[in-house]
């Protein structure tokens, strides 16, 4: 193998996840930086949806009988051959087997501090329907006919997160001596990137649309989150730099989803010379597949 990564830092306009609620009041998950608070989606969560969303979780099998709930692992069940071990597994049936994710994500963090919009709802229709249904009045017997009100705190902003995959880890399971084929290890890669392209989340019901606004990386030789931190936003302007652009010049790729998400598009056409984010991701693919059957040669 040619021993090289893939990674992406990704700019997307999505919903944070939620973190431990009290009482009726759900409280999205922040993190605290230069004394202020940012919204986030956790990078469990953005692994979670990616592996789901992808297909990857499709073969997925739980370990019943060790009673521990854990990913089915054996010889005959290994990361070579299911997909859904792709992202990781550590399982501790007879001798403990850990085989760490060929890729990595970042938590989606905000660019701009957390203000706190609160959402009030209730289950009044359904209190209705079931007071109705027990002829009872519901003013009087609120409790009996489970009328609920609650409020959460909403979020939806431009988050930067980042993923990258180590391209020689796909398919490989060293605990079994196992390895997929080169068009197993393509689906795989292509899958994840599938996802990331056209990433859908559900939070509380809604369905939200997080598909990448901006997108730059490709195929090179450092295994790490190499634009994670030349991508920033300001006031819904994207920050040029020479930083990124010199790191673009080093053969890597840039996307943009048209529409305005930017306030200074035009000069992010001009600096940058993106492609569209479908061409993007496609050409991206193409490249994965030239890698693997390039290094299978």
């Amino acid at each position: 193998m040619n021993n090289k990564a893939l990674t992406l830092t990704i700019v997307a306009n999505m919903t944070s996840n939620y973190g431990e609620g009290l009482g009726n009041i759900g409280s999205v998950q922040k993190v605290y930086k230069n004394g202020k608070s940012y919204a986030i989606r956790s990078r469990e969560s953005m692994k979670n949806a990616i592996m789901t969303q992808s297909g990857l979780y499709n073969d997925l099998v739980v370990d019943v009988d060790s009673g521990v709930t854990q990913k089915s692992v054996s010889k005959e069940l290994n990361a070579s051959n299911c997909r859904a071990l792709e992202g990781g597994y550590m399982n501790t049936s007879g001798v403990t087997k850990i085989r760490k994710s060929s890729f990595y994500l970042t938590d989606a963090i905000a660019y701009e501090p957390f203000i706190n919009e609160t959402r009030f709802h209730n289950n009044l229709y359904l209190a209705q329907t079931s007071a109705k249904q027990q002829a009872i009045n519901l003013q009087e017997k609120s409790k009996e006919a489970g009328l609920m009100p609650y409020q959460y705190e909403y979020d939806k902003s431009l988050k930067r997160y980042s993923i990258t995959i180590d391209l020689d880890k796909v398919g490989v399971d060293e605990n079994f001596n196992a390895e997929s084929s080169v068009g197993e290890r393509v689906f795989r890669v292509n899958a994840i990137l599938d996802a990331a392209k056209d990433l859908s989340l559900v939070v509380r019901g809604n369905l939200d649309n997080a598909e990448p606004l901006f997108v730059v990386g490709g195929i090179g030789s450092k295994k790490t989150h190499y634009f994670e931190n030349v991508v920033s936003v300001n006031n819904d302007t994207l920050i040029v730099n020479e930083d990124l652009k010199n790191k673009l010049a080093e053969g890597y790729l840039v996307g943009l989803l048209e529409g305005d998400n930017f306030s200074n598009e035009n000069e992010i056409k001009e600096e940058l010379n993106p492609s569209s984010i479908s061409l993007f991701f496609n050409n991206l693919k193409e490249e994965v597949k030239a890698y693997y059957e390039g290094s299978s040669n």
